[in-house]
């Protein structure tokens, strides 16, 4: 059977230029880039020199680029390290309300725990936050505001040049989670606004267990991680040099082909959401149709659950995902879906395409018959 990988925002393949970048500091360029003799310099060179690519491709000084353990990390650094800075200054936090755990989950526990108020925006139906409603929402005891560029469900784009402005006026720190959008849409952090921006390796063809944040010279911040002086005293730890070496090749990579690849992943997802709705009733469009990132669409499907859309489009040989965080023996529903206002119903029902390089015209036609025959299955035997 032909497999079919549809879930390239979960993660992506290791592309063999950046395996080719990365052996040599896995092997012989082994050493540690805090010491000071020859072996620690190289390893220090290669730091150095990642984090200038990675700088110049956000449009920032290389000063203020830290090498992070990945998306998670970078986001909930930005979250706790703001927040606890300027605990003099204020106690108020605004994200939204369809954020990626990374940053929801930290903002819940800083609210738990008493250390911040925080406000959730709201989305519409098109999974878009008002930027009205930040207006509204900012506070005189207001710190930080953290709003995702690109959604990693329903791949809609946020206007975050908007929303940093906003955040500008009023003299609040603003952090976006571009983990979705780097690499598929052009990404510069002046152009932009943002005070704090995250990214992740293996989200554009690199190394798992790796991203950086964008922290702009000027924001007041405590760190995450205690134990050295690494990253300028704001991320203890010994460097993945491997790793970083990565990052910056599949950056390198990915932003040098973004606009005719996305153009292309654009073409691809608009065919295959055509044939779904031309041929599968009851089918529901989730998110901005035009207003997204181009590798990504997520349909809802009446009189179906989730879980039997998985399982029945792996066994068909077509491997996707689901807004859902599963749990120990049960599935949520879309904490992003409810929050866009969809039924409990199509919550559990939805099926996230996301594509990539590996995918071709030739993938639609499979994956629509293949869906097609699920659907159906799960659908006879929910009314028999």
């Amino acid at each position: 059977m032909r497999r079919i990988y549809a879930d390239y925002n979960a993660t992506t393949p290791l592309d063999p230029q950046v395996f080719d970048a990365m052996l040599p500091y896995l092997r012989e360029h082994f050493g540690n880039a805090s010491s000071v003799h020859v072996f620690g310099r190289e390893a220090r060179a290669a730091v150095d020199e990642a984090r200038v690519g990675i700088a110049k491709l956000l449009g920032a000084n290389e000063g203020e680029v830290v090498f992070t353990g990945g998306g998670t990390e970078a986001d909930n650094n930005a979250i706790f390290g703001v927040a606890r800075a300027q605990r003099k200054k204020g106690r108020h936090i605004i994200t939204s309300s369809i954020e990626h755990h990374a940053v929801l989950h930290a903002c819940q526990y800083l609210e738990k725990t008493g250390e911040c108020d925080v406000t959730y925006l709201p989305v519409n139906r098109d999974c878009l936050v008002d930027p009205s409603d930040l207006r509204k929402a900012i506070r005189k005891d207001t710190v930080l505001v953290s709003v995702m560029s690109a959604n990693n469900e329903t791949g809609t784009i946020q206007p975050v040049k908007e929303l940093a402005m906003m955040c500008r006026e009023h003299g609040v720190a603003f952090h976006t989670d571009a983990v979705q959008s780097f690499s598929k849409v052009p990404v510069n952090v002046n152009d932009w606004g943002v005070d704090l921006l995250s990214i992740a390796a293996h989200k554009f063809y690199g190394p798992k267990g790796v991203g950086a944040l964008y922290i702009r010279r000027g924001t007041k911040m405590d760190p995450l991680l205690f134990g050295g002086s690494h990253e300028n005293d704001r991320r203890a730890g010994t460097e993945d040099v491997a790793a970083i070496v990565g990052l910056a090749k599949a950056a390198e990579l990915a932003t040098a082909k973004m606009g005719e690849e996305q153009g292309r992943l654009f073409g691809l997802t608009e065919k295959l959401g055509e044939e779904i709705t031309g041929r599968i009733t009851g089918a529901h469009r989730n998110g901005h149709a035009t207003q997204r990132i181009g590798n990504t669409i997520n349909f809802s499907f009446e009189g179906c659950e989730e879980e039997g859309l998985l399982l029945g489009l792996d066994l068909e040989g077509v491997a996707v995902s689901s807004g859902s965080a599963c749990a120990v023996g049960s599935l949520e529903p879309s904490h992003v879906l409810k929050a866009m206002g969809l039924s409990h119903e199509l919550s559990r029902a939805a099926v996230r395409f996301s594509f990539g390089t590996g995918n071709t015209t030739g993938d639609i036609e499979e994956i629509v018959e293949a869906l097609t025959r699920v659907v159906g299955r799960l659908r006879q035997f929910a009314h028999p």
